[in-house]
C-alpha cells in the first residue's frame, strides 16, 4: 500500500514513515501541498495524509483541489494530521472533504485504526478491489 503524506515538517514525515514501515506500507512524503498535488497526478496512492498548516497552500485548500478532480483520485480517503486543537476542527475538516482527523503527536495505533477504517470504507464503496 502506498500512502501520500503531505506535511511540511521533515521530522513528522520521518516519524509517520517509520510507523508505516512497521505495517509494510510505503510512504511518499511531500513537503508542500503543491508538491503533493503534483505527486498525486503522477502516482497512485491508497490513502492521503495531510497537515493543515503549511507554507503556501494550506491543507484545506489542497483537500478541495483533490475533491474537485474529475477522476477516481477525487474519492481517495483523506486523513488530516494536525497539531491544531480548535474545538470544531474535526467538523470543519469533514465538511471540507476530509474523511478523518488525527491529532499530533499521532500514536501508531490511532494511525492504523484510522487507515483501517478508511480502507474498509473504500473497499465497501468499490474503490478498492
Amino acid at each position: 500500500m502506498n500512502v501520500l503524506f503531505i506535511e511540511d515538517d521533515t521530522m513528522n514525515r520521518r516519524v509517520v514513515s517509520d510507523m508505516l514501515d512497521v505495517a509494510g506500507a510505503t510512504m511518499t512524503g511531500a513537503e508542500s501541498a503543491e508538491i503533493g498535488l503534483k505527486l498525486l497526478d503522477e502516482n497512485d496512492y491508497a490513502i492521503i495524509l495531510i497537515d493543515l498548516r503549511m507554507p503556501g497552500m494550506d491543507g484545506i485548500t489542497a483537500i478541495k483541489h483533490i475533491r474537485a478532480r474529475g477522476d477516481a483520485k477525487a474519492k481517495l480517503p483523506i486523513i488530516v494530521v494536525t497539531a491544531d486543537t480548535a474545538i470544531d476542527l474535526r467538523e470543519r475538516c469533514i465538511a471540507q472533504g476530509a474523511d478523518d482527523v488525527l491529532f499530533k503527536p499521532v500514536a501508531m495505533d490511532s494511525l492504523f485504526d484510522a487507515m483501517g477504517r478508511m480502507l474498509a470504507k473504500a473497499a465497501g464503496d468499490g474503490m478498492i478491489g
